[in-house]
């Protein structure tokens, strides 16, 4: 089974426990606040028995003992109240005594027992000594406790419907590529993370400790999926490690405070905020390393003729499943659709403009190279065909003629047309591939470079022509560089595998300055520039960089796609 199908598995899987979960407390789940009562040891008063710790009245502060005054808003006991006397000239009263002169119950005993076994929608409870040591005058301390079940399930509901539309819909609209093509491969994880905020709101709503802590594993675990897809999408190794380990301590951090919903939070809100934002980093990091706005290494390029949409197609889905928790906050579906809004907004009008304009610019770049190319086999053509052939020709004549001097200049001649031939368009490419082109090329250089020029190379496969002849013409100008501004000894490393190939070509000179790009442009210098435009033709990540000792480091990355 692949990693990809693996990872669509384990979203649909996760998707499909939070909308079950979802549905408990809108059909069989019961609410329960976590109070038990009983009646005291008289019999005549109905007290707290036991507070379950993991319960609502638990984090509310219920404490075992207390008294209760009020059950669902019947009266149980009445407590004093002050009478005051006739109001004097001066607008003055006084206490002139108290009805009742003490707490008095309402419900006999067998009121009271009738109600233990009566679910629980609020409670007004008083401490004992309270009750005992209140005073009309002074007042009572009573605390008011209100349990009225799942909270709206009118919204829940609907939260849930809205869930199950982005889960059908998302993944048709995704898969389809009508959302783009960048994201196609991430429908399932994607509208999963977006949708799971939705199906547990039921949960997150009811401030059930566990039932809080459910909610919050779930949607941790429905952000991960997309995360690793995300990750995927890296190019750079380094950078990919680095956002698999922000993925993990993300997901720790959100787990963690996931489970703290079960112990009395100090802050609630704040317990709720830190959630939220841990739960919703979880793919915003590899979301927008993927796109490039975290450039975690110096000299990086964004390959690729739909570079700029390929970033925000990418940037956008590590940060649309944020706005989706906040359903789980009580702002319902609103900052999902302001997001998706402002998504299309800025797509018809920014993005995908400035896209087709990328897009064409390639295009015409791509042009250029192919017509250079193209001009390049017929330079070499005409030589081979015309001038080699005649110049043989007429070497033979002055051999047989005895002209043994102008014959040796005519075969200098024709070695230098042959090189002339080989750079314009080499056969061994076309016929071989890059590592016998390149043994070619390193035999040539070493001639000129006064020093070892060593290549290691391994053909395991051969790939698309065109990227073959890319990445040689990369290899010829970061040789030609080394000789001309670098020294010996010069190592050529090459690997060609069914999954890409990558190509390194380091130097023992002084090493390219930061500056080195800008300068050689504005001389008219072109050969840095020409490589960025040969590895970015076939979307190939290049990389030129100063080694701290010294040298020279040019290195190209492909991946097939």
């Amino acid at each position: 089974m692949s990693a990809s199908l693996l990872r669509d598995r384990f979203a649909l899987v996760i998707a499909v426990l939070a909308f079950a979960c979802g549905l408990l407390p809108l059909t069989i789940a019961r609410y329960e606040p976590g109070i038990r009562l009983g009646l005291d040891s008289t019999g005549e008063r109905l007290v707290v028995a036991a507070v379950d710790p993991f319960g609502p009245a638990y984090q509310d502060g219920v404490q075992v003992g207390m008294v209760v005054v009020s059950f669902n808003g019947t009266p149980l006991i009445d407590l004093p109240q002050p009478i005051y006397s006739s109001p004097d000239p001066n607008g003055g009263q006084t206490v002139v005594g108290a009805e009742p002169s003490a707490p008095r119950n309402r419900v006999g005993p067998d009121g009271l027992a009738a109600l233990l076994g009566t679910s629980i929608d609020g409670l007004d409870l008083i401490e004992p000594w309270d009750l005992v040591s209140g005073r009309a005058v002074q007042g009572y301390v009573v605390q008011g406790f209100f349990y009225p079940g799942w909270r709206d399930g009118e919204r829940s509901a609907f939260l849930l419907l809205i869930g199950l539309a982005i889960l059908l819909v998302g993944t048709w609209w995704i898969a389809t590529g009508r959302a783009g093509e960048q994201l196609r491969g991430l429908a399932i994880p994607l509208v999963t993370a977006v949708a799971a905020p939705f199906a547990v709101s039921s949960l997150a709503d009811s401030r059930l400790p566990l039932a809080m802590a459910l909610a919050g594993l779930l949607l941790v675990a429905a952000m991960i999926p997309l995360a690793v897809v995300l990750a995927e999408r890296i190019e750079d190794a380094a950078d990919r490690r680095f956002a698999h380990v922000a993925i993990a301590l993300f997901t720790i951090a959100a787990s963690i405070m996931a489970v703290s919903s079960i112990s009395q939070p100090l802050n609630r809100d704040t317990l709720d905020n830190l959630r939220w934002a841990f739960t919703g980093a979880i793919p915003i990091l590899p979301g927008f390393i993927a796109a490039g706005p975290l450039d975690l290494r110096a000299g990086r390029t964004n390959p690729g003729a739909g570079g700029l949409l390929r970033a925000t197609e990418l940037g956008l889905a590590g940060a649309t499943p944020l706005f989706a928790l906040a359903a789980g906050g009580g702002l319902g579906v609103w900052p999902l659709a302001l997001w998706l809004t402002a998504i299309a907004l800025a797509g018809r009008f920014t993005v995908r403009p400035l896209a087709r304009l990328a897009t064409r610019a390639t295009l015409q770049r791509d042009l250029v190279v192919a017509a250079t190319e193209a001009e390049r086999a017929r330079l070499a053509a005409d030589i081979h065909d015309d001038a080699l052939q005649e110049l043989t020709l007429l070497v033979r004549r002055l051999e047989a003629s005895g002209d043994s001097e102008g014959a040796e200049i005519g075969r200098t001649v024709a070695d230098r047309l042959r090189a002339i031939c080989g750079d314009l368009r080499l056969p061994i490419l076309d016929d071989l591939g890059v590592g016998p082109a390149l043994d070619w090329l390193v035999l040539r250089i070493e001639r000129l470079a006064g020093g070892e020029v060593r290549l290691e190379r391994s053909d395991d496969a051969r790939h698309n022509p065109d990227v073959e002849l890319a990445i040689f013409r990369v290899a010829q100008e970061a040789l030609a560089n080394a000789v001309k501004h670098g020294k010996p000894p010069i190592v050529v490393r090459y690997r060609s595998t069914p999954g890409g190939i990558s190509l390194a070509i380091d130097d023992a000179g002084p090493g390219i300055s930061d500056a080195a790009p800008a300068d050689a442009e504005k001389a008219g210098r072109f050969g840095l520039l020409n490589m960025a435009q040969r590895a970015d033709q076939i979307g190939a990540i290049l990389d030129v960089k100063r080694w701290p000792s010294g040298g020279t480091h040019v290195a190209l990355e492909w991946r097939p796609r």
